[in-house]
């Protein structure tokens, strides 16, 4: 198995390999979390409903996710991550699969509500053994790459989930994918372990976090929400990831073909590459905020970049290339919430880091679980009658009402960052 050290910190290799199995388990779910995007017309046709129903279907896997936050912080505090990624592969490949022999709309929300709670446990276990694996300069680095494992899940649920779809259908392909992930699961509980400890390597985990001492749960949590920062932290990435995950993970796709006529590949490589620079900026702009020594003021101005990215895409009428470049622009920016992410873990004690953790990334995902349906349902009272192949189409005014909740959403996410106390990279308490 793991070769014990005694008395030295773990090898690179083998810390990054542990973590990397909670990464994969990540990258599953934001895979899953992407994947409708390809598939718009023919959830709509096959389960007869509209953008409405279909913003809801997708966003049955935000439903859970967000409330699996706060029990998956608590987990990751008292069970460890090495139980919960295990178990939530396996719940992942029961979903997946449910998800994939639906007979009708309702079995196909259960089985996005099923996936949505089990991969929950992913981020959070990820942050809680970077905390134990990893000195605590390369936090903001493995949280830059815990996004980054992340949106390959998304570039992989883009052109290359389309062509598979289109090769052997939907459900086949889903099918495939619970196969891969309840591998994964026994993977985890083979390999994974929470701590150096238990192998005989030197933690890095501070010390107030390796104890076996736990704050009682409901006073741990509103220990961690007396801070402020906590609920700044929670509600600034509703607008910044929200309009990220709402256009590459549903809207963007239908948007490109209908509005600006491309066919589905390419219309799924463009929103890829949105994803592609989220996932470069997070390391980037993680690594500028260390340097730094500061994360407030990179904080308002990468939220400022994002927000007049997004605002050219919505309001001005711009030819495909320079949407694409605007894209970039706008999803590199986008990557400033593993700012975010390193704030908030500094904001309260080393022993609420993992409910910290938890409350905090919800915000992420309470935008995708916002903005995706109320997206579709401004869609469905802008929709002027118009089908194809028994899915709705939608004009170029009705897309950007619909997208203008997304820059809406952005304005208060810029509002709130000066508000919040700076830690100057250093922990509280």
């Amino acid at each position: 198995m793991l070769n014990p050290g005694h008395h030295r910190y773990p090898p690179a290799a083998v810390a990054w390999s542990i973590w990397g199995l909670g990464a994969l388990l990540y990258l599953i779910g934001f895979y899953q979390r992407v994947a409708p995007a390809v598939m718009t017309d023919r959830l709509m046709s096959e389960f007869a409903i509209g953008a409405t129903e279909l913003g809801n279907l997708s966003a049955f896997y935000f439903y859970s996710y967000v409330a699996m936050q706060i029990p998956t912080g608590i987990l990751a505090d008292r069970w460890g991550p090495r139980r919960l990624l295990t178990a939530g592969a396996a719940v992942a490949a029961i979903g997946t699969a449910l998800f994939a022999v639906a007979a009708d709309l309702w079995w196909a929300n259960a089985g996005r509500l099923l996936i949505g709670a089990s991969v929950a446990v992913a981020f959070v276990s990820m942050l809680k053994l970077a905390t134990h694996w990893f000195a605590p300069r390369q936090f903001a680095l493995a949280s830059g790459l815990a996004l980054l494992f992340g949106v390959v899940g998304g570039v992989i649920a883009g052109v290359p989930l389309g062509m598979l779809i289109e090769a052997w259908g939907w459900r086949p392909v889903m099918g495939a994918s619970a196969a891969l992930t309840a591998l994964l699961s026994v993977t985890i509980w083979l390999r994974v372990r929470d701590d150096p400890q238990d192998v005989a390597y030197l933690s890095h985990a501070p010390a107030a976090a390796t104890g076996k001492t736990h704050t009682p749960i409901l006073r741990g949590m509103g220990e961690v929400l007396s801070y402020r920062n906590i609920w700044i932290l929670l509600i600034t990435p509703i607008g910044i990831a929200g309009a990220v995950l709402t256009f590459a993970g549903l809207w963007g796709v239908p948007y490109l073909r209908q509005v600006h006529g491309l066919d589905t590949r390419a219309a799924a490589a463009i929103t890829s590459l949105l994803l592609i620079a989220w996932a470069v900026g997070g390391p980037v702009l993680g690594a500028l905020s260390e340097r730094m020594g500061r994360r407030r003021p990179l904080y308002v101005a990468t939220t400022a970049a994002a927000l007049a990215g997004w605002a050219v895409i919505i309001f001005l009428p711009i030819p495909v290339w320079l949407m694409i470049v605007t894209l970039l622009f706008t999803g590199f920016f986008s990557g400033n919430l593993i700012i975010g992410f390193a704030f908030a873990k500094e904001s309260v004690p080393a022993r609420l880091m993992g409910t910290a953790s938890g409350i905090c990334n919800m915000g992420p995902l309470l935008g995708g679980m916002l903005l995706q349906p109320s997206v579709g349902w401004v869609l469905d009272r802008n929709w002027l009658g118009a089908t194809a192949g028994g899915a709705r189409i939608y004009d170029a005014t009705a897309y950007q009402a619909g997208f203008s909740l997304m820059a809406a959403c952005l304005v208060v996410s810029l509002c709130l960052i000066p508000f919040a106390r700076e830690t100057y990279g250093r922990q509280t308490g």
